[in-house]
Parts: structure tokens; C-alpha cells; sequence
């Protein structure tokens, strides 16, 4: 997949909110790619923590962990739970809209496929949200495959930025 396939793309609702999505796919098994997506070792290793009650409609505190400065805590619910095909999950955010982020896994073929789907408003500027969700895919992707994550914000930036209009 090719660093233009791997960017979230951006579309327009009929409402005009925006719908930003990423895809990924690897060779590992769904149940694999399920657990990497959702168990805490392993969520630890590529974004952060969630402690609460899982499943459908459990709530918790859910915490960024590999953000830089200090990591607060946000409410969060998980919206659906369908292991291991879908995880909906809302999260507050302080002085903006809550985030909605969903998540399906699917077979297809003798590969497992990620699709991300978050919606924002329609004057947000998407392309710095687009950059970080990236940024956090690779360092899933490298926990699904056992491969060396991204370490360094302005390596990742300097390579990627370029194609979202950042350097």
C-alpha cells in the first residue's frame, strides 16, 4: 500500500459535516488485529489506556498515553462492541464537539481490513486530526505486525506531512 493509500481521506456528508476515513489492511488473523485494537497490553503499546467497563454501553476514562506533556483522562463510552467486527467508541473532549470514532474489521480475502471512520463538523480543519490518527495507525499497525513503531513525531512529519499540505 502505497503512503498516498495509507492517507485518510476526506469527504462531505449531505449535511457538509466531514467524514475522514483511513483503511489498513494486513495478513495477521481478525481475532489477532482485534486484540491488538482492544486489549490493554497491547492498546498501551500504540495509544493509551482505557479503564471502565467494556462492551456495549460501558464506561470509563479512556487516556492518550503517547501524546507529549501531560495526559488527562476522558470520559468515554463505548458505543457498540460487536467482537470481533466493530468498535464504536465517544470520547469528551474539552472545548469541542465529543469524538466518534469507529472502527470495523472485515476479512477479505486472506487479509484483515481496518476501516476508521471519524466525523467532524463542517468548518473544522481536518488535516492536523488526519495526521495524528495516522501517526497512531502506523504505531497500530506496527503492534499488529511486530514491527518498529514510529518514535519520533518530527521523523513521522517530515516524511508524511508533505502529503496533507504539512511540513
Amino acid at each position: 500500500m502505497s503512503e498516498n493509500q495509507r492517507r485518510g481521506v476526506v469527504t462531505r456528508l449531505d449535511d457538509g459535516r466531514q467524514r475522514l476515513e483511513f483503511r489498513r489492511e494486513w495478513p495477521d488473523p481478525i481475532d489477532d488485529v482485534w486484540a491488538a485494537l482492544t486489549e490493554p497490553d497491547r492498546m498501551a503499546r500504540w495509544i493509551g489506556t482505557y479503564e471502565g467497563e467494556r462492551g456495549t454501553g460501558g464506561t470509563g476514562t479512556f487516556t492518550m498515553t503517547h501524546e507529549e506533556g501531560e495526559q488527562e483522562g476522558s470520559p468515554t463510552t463505548i458505543l457498540e462492541c460487536d467482537p470481533p467486527r466493530r468498535l464504536a467508541v465517544e470520547w469528551e473532549q474539552e472545548g469541542s464537539e465529543n469524538w466518534r470514532i469507529d472502527l470495523d474489521l472485515a476479512t477479505e480475502g486472506d487479509r484483515t481490513v481496518l476501516r476508521f471512520v471519524q466525523v467532524f463538523g463542517a468548518d473544522v480543519d481536518v488535516v492536523d486530526f488526519a495526521l495524528g490518527w495516522h501517526w497512531y495507525l502506523e504505531k497500530f499497525g506496527a503492534e499488529v505486525t511486530g514491527t518498529p513503531a514510529p518514535e519520533v513525531w518530527d521523523d513521522f512529519l517530515a516524511e508524511v506531512g508533505p502529503a496533507y499540505g504539512r511540513s
